[in-house]
């Protein structure tokens, strides 16, 4: 075996047991993303790649055309991150001890059709971990309706690189300031205040 072939069997078992044991993953498209970070969703590992539910972009139609009430609300949204079916996109995965990045992966992007068998066997695995769901014995209907059913399967290529700075987010702008000292005077007038509230209550 030569060392790119031991390589890639390497990254492939690293992407495996730390995509497993890590109940979110950051997502970004590699096409049409229109947002600059990627996002945290949750995901199980089900037949060798993440596989996810979702909805469609807030406000917009269902697959068959028809408004749906309520979507983008009830789901976890993808719009904004360019996941196009057959594009690919960057995985990136958190240590579960913690927290911290520990693996960053490419993958495909595929899109399952509702009712396929492929389809059927991954939202039986994702039902039972999709806690809370207000509809939850009509919850698979609704996905074949107004979400996306996505596999982001790992593709043979370099792991990605650890940055070297910071990716914490930069702080919005803000009218709020920092806090000020103390007032020289409200130290005394507080314990003035408790002073004759003992008074008055002698407890």
């Amino acid at each position: 075996m030569t060392h790119s072939v031991e390589q890639a069997l390497t990254d492939r078992a690293l992407i495996e047991e730390a995509t497993k044991k890590s109940g979110l993953v950051w997502v970004l498209g590699s096409t049409g993303a229109t947002r600059s970070a990627p996002r945290a969703l949750w995901h199980l590992w089900h037949e060798g790649a993440v596989t996810l539910v979702g909805s469609y972009q807030t406000g917009s139609a269902s697959r068959d055309g028809v408004p749906a009430p309520g979507m983008g609300l009830m789901e976890q949204p993808l719009d904004g991150l360019g996941l196009i079916d057959g594009g690919t996109a960057t995985v990136t995965v958190r240590s579960k001890d913690k927290g911290g990045r520990l693996v960053g992966w490419t993958a495909k992007v595929v899109e399952l059709t509702p009712h396929s068998e492929a389809w059927a066997a991954a939202v039986a695995e994702l039902k039972p971990k999709r806690l809370n769901a207000p509809d939850s014995e009509q919850v698979i209907e609704r996905w074949a309706r107004e979400c996306r059913v996505l596999r982001l399967e790992p593709v043979e290529a370099p792991l990605a690189a650890q940055p070297n700075g910071s990716l914490a987010a930069i702080p919005p702008s803000s009218p709020a300031t920092t806090r000020q000292p103390m007032p020289e005077a409200l130290p005394k007038l507080l314990r003035r205040r408790a002073r004759k509230n003992a008074r008055k209550d002698p407890r």
